[in-house]
């Protein structure tokens, strides 16, 4: 039987979050965060700076695109959809260190980070139920 706690460690290496995954941005930790769904599901919308990159695509694209020793965050619509694994698959194979994630774009939005869309960068409003509600209060 494995071990749980090296079970923990393996899944937290290659997974990670939204409020994570913006907690490293706004520290400035170099990322390359690549949507790997369709191209209507990225044109209604993508995490802000994110590289469009559909999983059939990455390993005939990525080696030309994203330098090998980026690190690679995937993600792809929600909790529902494995697209984001199989990216995350893809970019293994090929040597990168890559994380998926969890949550994907559904959980990116209802956190309130930034994204992107025809009409440029903007934050929808927070979840409450997902997101630490940024609500102020009056004195």
């Amino acid at each position: 039987m494995m071990d749980r706690a090296d079970y923990y460690a393996t899944k937290l290496a290659a997974e990670t979050d939204a409020s994570d995954v913006h907690a490293a941005r706004k520290a400035g930790d170099d990322l390359v965060i690549v949507d790997v769904r369709s191209d209507e599901a990225w044109a209604q919308g993508r995490v802000a700076g994110a590289v469009h990159m559909h999983y059939s695509e990455i390993a005939a694209r990525a080696p030309i695109e994203i330098p090998t020793e980026a690190r690679v965050v995937v993600y792809c619509w929600s909790p529902g959809c494995n697209a984001g694994a199989k990216g995350a698959l893809e970019f293994a194979k090929l040597g990168y260190d890559v994380r998926e994630m969890i949550g994907g774009f559904e959980y990116w939005v209802r956190e309130g980070y930034p994204i992107e869309d025809a009409d440029g960068v903007h934050r929808r409003p927070v979840d409450p139920l997902t997101g630490v509600a940024r609500i102020r209060t009056r004195a």
